[in-house]
């Protein structure tokens, strides 16, 4: 299984991922995540320390190899080899395993097209087992879709708060998703502090959010004093383990 958490920036996504990723492994699953913001702190959020990790993105000539233009052409080529990836940039703490796509790091760096593609053709390449579950965890905003990253995943997750500008973001995501034909697109409401918000994202989406994340002041708490989001139990409704229910009983 293969999920994807999109959304606008500061919509708590990584967090929600590394929930999502704590109660997967509950669950005894296999679980990798991939943290593919050009702003990365998914190993943070994880309890990790990013020591020792490297970004696939540092490695310029890896990805020059792998996702060279045919010359005279705008076009990278179609079948980079990428099956050894995993076990060169994974590492494997504390029961996770995670991947760094890594950012552009320069002012006019450019376009992260060699990245994008040769996650592209990551997700398309991984045989799973039915144990394993793979999480991405995208940049914000909607360009990825416009790349075509997230083509190869089986559940899209929009998160969404209270917003008129989050929840026209999430709009924006739902309808490019659905050009690349997403099996799998759902919102999930965060921030959520009353009936009222929920009442509000309900009719601005015109869908009801698979679950509501509630606001959290001990996960405003832990993110200050840089402790691991995972480690948190008390104030979220259970919400992360029915998120899990709901996207394994999907058909």
């Amino acid at each position: 299984m293969k999920i994807a958490i999109s959304g606008k920036g500061g919509v708590g996504k990584t967090t929600i991922m590394a929930l999502l990723a704590r109660e997967f492994q509950r669950l005894g699953r296999e679980v990798l995540i991939i943290d593919a913001d050009p702003s990365p702190h998914m190993a943070q959020t994880l309890g990790i320390s990013p020591e020792g990790i490297t970004p696939i993105a540092e490695m310029t000539r890896l990805l020059a190899d792998r996702a060279e233009k045919t010359p005279g052409s705008p076009f990278y080529q179609l079948n980079p080899q990428v099956n050894d990836l995993l076990e060169r940039f994974m590492i494997a703490r504390n029961g996770y395993r995670l991947m760094v796509l890594g950012a552009i790091q320069t002012a006019e760096g450019g376009c992260a097209c060699p990245e994008s593609h040769v996650l592209r053709k990551m997700l398309k390449k991984m045989l799973l087992s039915a144990n394993d579950v793979v999480l991405l965890d995208m940049e914000a905003g909607v360009e990825h879709l416009g790349r075509g990253t997230v083509a190869g995943v089986d559940h899209l997750l929009i998160v969404v708060i209270p917003s008129r500008s989050s929840v026209r973001t999430a709009l924006k995501i739902k309808k490019l998703a659905d050009q690349v034909r997403i099996k799998h697109i759902s919102f999930v409401g965060n921030l959520i502090a009353d009936e009222g918000d929920k009442d509000f994202l309900r009719e601005t989406l015109g869908a009801e959010p698979l679950v509501y994340f509630p606001e959290s002041q001990a996960i405003r708490k832990a993110e200050r004093t840089e402790q691991p989001l995972v480690s948190i139990e008390d104030g979220l409704d259970n919400a992360p383990a029915e998120l899990v229910k709901k996207i394994i009983l999907l058909p």
